[in-house]
């Protein structure tokens, strides 16, 4: 099986790395790919951007791909699945339509209204004097969204009312995240305890992936700015078989059924954002079209199954309905990131003391060029250092071994990853 994976960042070397150990499998391309994807076996880098959707297409055609497997939100959102479908090829990952689950959050919000699917109160806004108007009538803490794609840095948390104000101006005046920030989603603030829940799906049947969660913070303690995750660790323990029961039939397939009633058959991974609180009340804070980063890292260090051939199945109308084969033991994600990011950030910085793998050590990369045998940075988000362990506490512990190995000058990364696993444990 020829495989295509689309994306550049660390979910897309995880999900060729674990590709790759499948006995079908005999060639992945990773377009465009990174340092890490060019160092796998079985592995090629193709310099196509991920957004290119006509020249990804004309790529699989000339290479008899078997599946493609898209990593990122654009091109789903740009309609790479339909493009795909037209030629006759096979893809993985939900239509143009159904892409906007991800790609506005106003039109999911509406969705989750008309499927009664629990969520936060919010509304919408072109207008930012109608936002701020509305926030002072309303108060705080609230949580104000761009409403389009933004690459996970489009969400505020405002627990102040000038917080708040900073928010909508930066994002309908002062237009920071472009398109994206057209329009924006003043919504309630939910407390309780977040979880990642991703599952595949072909349309009908419904495969859950391992419970996990992130860290999106940029500092420890979750504080400081949003950034697209920090860190990630599988499974999450707020996730009992209750919980998991209770959102598969208040969420995923609510979800799957009103896709497929409103004519918009979804296949592709699904990720649901769920706030759990003290009750074991849920509300869905964010849908994904994909797999989540840095999920996917600690997601694929626990898989035992084959993710091409479920992704092949899937597309072909076969999946089964099934339990994936899963490692008993908990996986955390350390990621490493460039001085100054989310914000302005320096690329060009070789990575000393890499590689440090065991087969309980993975070191993943996203924003890595690799040149001449040395590996520089490349992006914000440099590497996701992910270590499996009988906990989360030995999970963590052998995460930062390996992260306080690998140096480069200004990187940075929190020191508190799995904080909530590790309490529990005590």
């Amino acid at each position: 099986m020829k495989v295509l994976i689309v994306g550049s960042g660390g979910r897309e070397h995880a999900l060729a790395w674990k590709a790759s150990q499948s006995q079908t499998v005999t060639q992945i391309f990773v377009a465009p790919g990174n340092g890490g994807t060019k160092q796998e076996p079985k592995v090629t880098n193709v310099s196509i951007p991920s957004n290119n959707v006509d020249e990804l297409a004309e790529f699989a055609m000339e290479n008899n791909i078997d599946i493609t497997i898209v990593g990122p939100e654009d091109p789903l959102v740009l309609g790479i699945t339909d493009k795909f479908k037209s030629l006759g090829l096979n893809c993985f990952g939900p239509s143009m339509g159904a892409a906007q689950l991800e790609g506005s959050k106003e039109f999911m919000k509406d969705f989750l209204m008309r499927h009664n699917i629990p969520t936060a109160a919010f509304q919408s806004f072109t207008n930012a004097e109608s936002a701020i108007a509305h926030i002072k009538s309303i108060g705080c803490p609230l949580v104000i969204k761009a409403d389009g794609l933004a690459a996970g840095k489009g969400v505020t948390v405002a627990l102040e009312e000038k917080e708040a104000i900073r928010a909508v101006q930066e994002c309908l005046t002062d237009n920071i995240f472009g398109r994206a920030g057209k329009k924006l989603i003043v919504e309630e603030f939910l407390e309780g305890e977040e979880a990642s829940f991703i599952v595949m799906t072909d349309g009908e049947v419904v495969v859950p992936f391992a419970s996990s969660q992130d860290h999106k913070a940029r500092d420890n303690n979750d504080l400081g700015p949003n950034t697209g995750g920090m860190g990630a660790y599988s499974p999450a323990p707020v996730v009992t078989e209750d919980i998991h029961n209770k959102i598969m039939n208040e969420v995923i397939i609510p979800t799957i059924k009103g896709m497929k009633n409103e004519g918009l058959n979804y296949c592709g991974f699904l990720y649901a954002g769920v706030m759990i609180d003290s009750k074991n009340n849920l509300k869905v804070l964010e849908f994904n079209c994909r797999l989540g980063d840095p999920e996917t890292q600690p997601i694929m260090m626990r898989l035992n199954s084959d993710i091409a051939n479920l992704c092949l199945e899937a597309t072909t109308g076969a999946l089964k309905e099934q339990s994936l084969e899963w490692k008993e033991e908990t996986s955390l994600g350390v990621v490493m990131a460039s001085g100054g990011y989310p914000g302005d950030y320096i690329i060009g910085k070789e990575i000393l003391n890499l590689p440090i793998e065991t087969k309980r050590i993975k070191v993943f990369h996203a924003g890595t060029s690799f040149k001449e045998g040395k590996t520089f940075t490349s992006g914000g988000r440099v590497l996701c250092v992910t270590a499996l362990g009988t906990s989360a506490t030995e999970a963590k512990e052998e995460a930062y071994k390996a992260v306080n190995c690998i140096k480069w000058e200004n990187c940075f990364y929190r020191s508190d990853i799995g904080y909530r696993a590790v309490e529990r444990e005590k």
